[in-house]
């Protein structure tokens, strides 16, 4: 197959990094990713201090569906949820054009006491999210306990990753180029580059993907998450 796949788009998959609130400084490890990596591209969703969940939505889709390339969603915070009601919102058939998503850190918007920016993107959307999907949360992130993240999990039908205690994983936490996530990030990118060489009526089959199943609860996976 060559690299242009139907829909005139080619199959090595863009990553759109999608912040959240306040959107992401120079210090945060989306904006060192765009800067480094070659690969990553910031949605601008605008609205950074003040955010509306279908204004987000709507430029999400907009970015998604213009893309020249399948693409992998690497979301940070609130970005989390503007991914998941896409997802529920917009839908796509599993793996296309989405192939991916990378959802750090997903604040907890359903609580009582959530501040009044990210309580317009809750209740969180209790959908299985149409293509792979890592969820990364820390056990000290005041946004979002570890369970509530975890639950957030499974509903999404994510697997999961416990990074231990590393705040609300931004530049406060000091991760820098963050290895770990990039690594996580890869991983997702390869398995979209099995499914795009793949006929269009195999991509929703599991392939390579089995291999990390869904949110098996917290402490999952810890890896190296410091680097």
């Amino acid at each position: 197959m060559s690299e242009t796949d139907f829909a005139g788009r080619g199959t090595t998959p863009l990553v759109l990094t999608v912040p959240g609130l306040g959107g992401s400084g120079a210090a945060h490890w989306q904006t060192i990713w765009e800067e480094t990596r070659g690969d990553c591209e910031r949605v601008d969703l605008g609205m950074w201090t003040a955010p509306r969940r279908n204004v987000w939505v709507t430029k999400l889709d907009h970015a998604i569906k213009t893309a020249p390339a399948p693409v992998i969603l690497c979301a940070h915070s609130l970005g989390c949820l503007a991914v998941a009601w896409w997802a529920a919102l917009e839908g796509q058939p599993y793996g296309w054009p989405v192939a991916g998503a990378l959802l750090v850190a997903p604040p907890d918007c359903d609580r009582g006491d959530v501040a009044r920016p990210l309580g317009g993107f809750g209740p969180a959307p209790k959908v299985s999210l149409p293509f792979p999907s890592i969820v990364v949360a820390s056990r000290n992130d005041d946004y979002a306990s570890i369970d509530r993240a975890h639950s957030m999990a499974k509903f999404w039908g994510s697997h999961f990753v416990d990074v231990g205690e590393l705040g609300h994983l931004n530049a406060e936490s000091g991760i820098g180029h963050w290895l770990f996530g990039q690594r996580l990030l890869d991983r997702l990118i390869a398995a979209a580059n099995i499914r795009a060489r793949l006929l269009p009526e195999d991509r929703s089959v599991a392939g390579p993907w089995s291999l990390y199943p869904p949110a098996a609860g917290p402490g999952a996976e810890m890896g190296d998450p410091h680097h």
